[in-house]
């Protein structure tokens, strides 16, 4: 399906500024958008800029606010009545949405970062929509990145913990990996240009490899070798294992926090 001939997206911070940012890029007319924000958001040359909501409702919404500020937005969205409402807010379900937004359909999407350079994943819930209505919101997304439909929304706590919160986690092993090898001695610009380009590296010969990230650590570990002996302090007592499900642990609970305030 074709790119919405109108979209109203609510909310320009840093992840939808992102998408929007893929959307105009994979070919959406800056002229079929129309960003509600009250502050200055940077945009696109082109696209329209309003301080609230104004003119016949689009085909799309895209909800791109602060969780806690959905009470604070959906007055002004109460009268207006779109085919698709497209919410990225982590922890508000659809049916706290639905009480609020009146809209033809409502799925549920979770975008990461990399979505503004066209690398990212974004997955997709929709309970009650039509088919048409999940295929203009996979037409949206899909120029941004991986698509991955979730079957029960209550595991979208999990995916959010995982893919949506995913690259800061990333980010700040990137940022550990070369802070450890400036710690070696080796100068820290350096130190940070080759640890960014080893998880670049390293994750693009993931992703077009057969085996599992984990045969492809073992292969490199050569019995008695220099890899090894450092997979060895990451595997011992589970070390790094349970420290990511810690990591991703709390990053669900907090979305089920949000969800939890989103009902009351």
């Amino acid at each position: 399906m074709a790119l919405p001939k109108s979209l109203w997206l609510v909310g320009a911070g840093n992840m939808g500024g992102a998408m929007l940012r893929g959307w105009i890029a994979a070919g959406l007319s800056p002229d079929a958008v129309t960003v509600i924000d009250p502050g200055t958001p940077m945009v696109p040359e082109g696209v329209r800029v309003l301080a609230a909501p104004d003119g016949p409702a689009p085909e799309v919404i895209v909800l791109a606010v602060k969780p806690q500020l959905l009470d604070a937005v959906a007055p002004s969205l109460a009268t207006v009545r779109p085919v698709v409402l497209l919410s990225i807010l982590a922890g508000v379900e659809e049916a706290a949405l639905e009480a609020r937004i009146p809209a033809g359909a409502i799925v549920r999407a979770m975008p990461n970062l990399p979505v503004a350079i066209g690398k990212g994943v974004t997955a997709l819930h929709a309970a009650k929509s039509t088919a048409e209505a999940r295929g203009v919101a996979e037409a949206l997304v899909a120029p941004l990145g991986k698509v991955e439909w979730i079957g029960d929304e209550a595991m979208f706590d999990a995916v959010t913990a995982l893919s949506g919160c995913g690259p800061g986690f990333v980010f700040r092993f990137i940022d550990a990996l070369a802070a450890a090898g400036a710690a070696l001695g080796l100068p820290e610009d350096q130190a940070a240009r080759l640890a960014l380009a080893t998880v670049e590296g390293s994750a693009a010969m993931a992703a077009g490899a057969r085996e599992s990230p984990a045969v492809l650590a073992d292969r490199v570990a050569s019995p008695g070798g220099s890899t090894r002996e450092g997979l060895n302090v990451l595997d011992r007592d589970d070390a790094l294992q349970s420290l990511l499900k810690a990591t991703l642990a709390a990053s669900r609970q907090r979305n089920a926090e949000l969800a939890t305030a989103a009902r009351n």
